[in-house]
């Protein structure tokens, strides 16, 4: 299986600090903005933005919490092994809140379906905004685009994208498979 490397490290740190800036534009002081890492690996963007945000730009009490959209996906009895969830960490209300989803790679628009249905358990927000690492824009089945997007992503629909982080992989890096 050959690998072509679309984003080293310091490319991932510098997308994901250009990320970051361009919420701080749109939301200041966060103080009526909720961040929430679709899982199992958006929850590694929202954490590295999250940490960015507060040592870099000085902002405090953000608010962040994990979506696990399992059981939300309109695929998820289709398939022949067993689902394993993961868990959702969401200890506040969204409600009138603006919510930012955040996810590494923005495929088909499924998963973002299945998370603006997941939210509504939590309230009613007053926004929803989408960050994404990576856009893979000529592969949506549903009309759905990223506010924020580090870097788009044209693959050939057998290619995948894989995202590796240094807290679960040993590396921060972005493939193309």
């Amino acid at each position: 299986m050959s690998h072509k490397i679309l984003l080293t490290s310091r490319e991932v740190n510098i997308i994901l600090h250009r990320l970051a800036c361009q919420l701080l534009e749109n939301h200041l002081d966060f103080k009526d903005t909720i961040l929430i890492g679709l899982q199992p690996r958006g929850r590694f963007v929202a954490e590295r933005i999250k940490q960015i945000l507060e040592q870099q730009y000085g902002v405090h009490d953000i608010k962040l919490g994990f979506l696990d959209i399992t059981f939300f996906r309109d695929d998820f009895r289709r398939s022949e092994k067993p689902l394993e969830a993961n868990k959702t960490q969401i200890d506040f209300l969204v409600e009138g809140k603006k919510v930012v989803f955040i996810d590494d790679v923005l495929y088909t628009g499924r998963s973002i379906r299945a998370a603006l249905t997941a939210i509504q358990s939590f309230g009613r927000p007053s926004q929803i905004e989408l960050l994404v690492l990576i856009d893979r824009r000529f592969s949506r089945h549903l009309p759905i685009q990223p506010d924020y997007r580090g870097r788009q992503v044209d693959a050939i629909n057998d290619e995948k994208v894989k995202v590796t982080w240094k807290e679960n992989d040993g590396e921060d890096s972005v493939y193309l498979i």
